[in-house]
């Protein structure tokens, strides 16, 4: 598994084909009917069945690829560092640290390390991004309000 300071933007070729695909890809995936359907690779002529879910998730993949974005598959309970959590979410180390003392984000102690659940790192990312999306509207609304915005 590639670790997260290994992740890279797919590469244009690598767009394209994911562009040229995901429609087929998608297309295929909605008309089966099983749970375990079984996928050929042309090139070496072997069958291999995979997990629907599994192959729904690799559509998902083919489409983020398609659209040029970057790509990282982790385990829910992966846990990542101090510096790994500050990079997901944009800010410096010492901020990420001061949301772990205030309780802001859960974490665990590895001798004097602390260690982050990959899954609660994304739970605050979500509601960052649901508070400075209500933060928008709020601003919107009140500027509405002082007859700041015309609708």
């Amino acid at each position: 598994m590639k670790g997260l300071e290994q992740i890279r933007k797919p590469s244009k070729d690598d767009q394209r084909i994911a562009s040229e695909s995901y429609s087929a890809l998608a297309a295929a995936i909605e008309q089966l009917d099983s749970q375990q359907p079984e996928i050929e690779i042309e090139e070496t002529n072997d069958k291999i069945k995979i997990p629907l879910g599994a192959l729904q998730l690799l559509g998902e993949i083919v489409k983020a690829m398609a659209k040029g974005n970057m790509i990282s598959i982790v385990p829910v309970a992966t846990e990542v560092t101090t510096q790994a959590a500050a990079e997901i979410l944009g800010c410096s180390r010492p901020h990420l640290v001061k949301l772990l003392e205030e309780g802001k984000i859960e974490f665990t102690k590895v001798g004097k390390h602390r260690r982050i659940k990959f899954d609660d790192i994304m739970k605050y990312k979500q509601q960052l991004k649901l508070q400075q999306k209500q933060n928008i509207i709020d601003i919107m609304n009140s500027d509405e309000e002082n007859g700041l915005y015309d609708s």
